[in-house]
């Protein structure tokens, strides 16, 4: 398995990896889970697939098997922030407002899209790919100078973080999502792992060309 990580400007530098993690992302959320959210017969895409975002995909003998998406909590792109920020302003008739506050900081990026493939079976290749996923994000999320991912995930997500030696903690009470019946919440992650003997990924990630995202 190898990480890679881009923006959209740089996307062609990896082939068609961007449109295949849009592929995974509708098959997994739309077909599998049931989600009412922006899609064609091929991909799913939102208002969040903007130049402001950062992709980091984990491939496996060149086919795209896991990815994420993620953007800083300043960001904005026309009418819009960040997901968890437009959900606290209403925006977002699916996501109820989650957060006592809204989070406009340039140390805290917001992770969105996490997905793996249900051809990784077994756990020990599933953990290898979010290992993989978040070297890329906290890679890129440090040269931009965060500290701090936010991410409104399944609760699964909070105990495999912390076995992977992240700083890891809900920030909110969790909802039922109405489309596939499974509990979300908001969970704080620090980029820096805590537990430092814990294995990390073992291929650092090829990264594309990082730009700083017009604020």
């Amino acid at each position: 398995m190898e990480n890679i990580t881009f923006e959209l400007s740089t996307a062609h530098q990896f082939g068609s990896a961007y449109f295949d993690y849009l592929a995974l992302r509708k098959k997994f959320f739309v077909d599998n889970l049931g989600w009412t959210i922006p899609h064609n017969d091929s991909v799913e895409m939102d208002q969040y697939d903007n130049p402001l975002a950062r992709y980091s995909l984990v491939l496996k003998d060149g086919k795209v098997i896991a990815g994420a998406r993620a953007m800083s909590t300043m960001a904005h792109w026309g009418d819009h922030t960040y997901m968890l920020r437009d959900a606290q302003m209403g925006k977002l008739g699916t996501i109820p407002k989650m957060l006592d506050a809204e989070i406009a900081d340039p140390k805290v990026w917001e992770c969105t899209r996490l997905v793996i493939a249900d051809e990784v079976k077994s756990m020990r290749e599933r953990t290898t790919c979010l290992a993989l996923i978040l070297d890329g994000l906290v890679q890129m999320a440090e040269r931009e100078g965060a500290e701090t991912l936010i991410s409104l995930s399944n609760l699964w997500l909070l105990r495999v973080l912390r076995k992977l030696g992240y700083d890891a903690a809900l920030m909110c009470d969790p909802y039922v999502n109405a489309d596939d019946g499974h509990k979300y919440a908001v969970m704080s992650i620090q980029t820096m792992p805590t537990l430092q003997e814990l294995p990390r990924a073992t291929h650092r990630p090829q990264t594309a060309a990082v730009h700083a995202p017009a604020v």
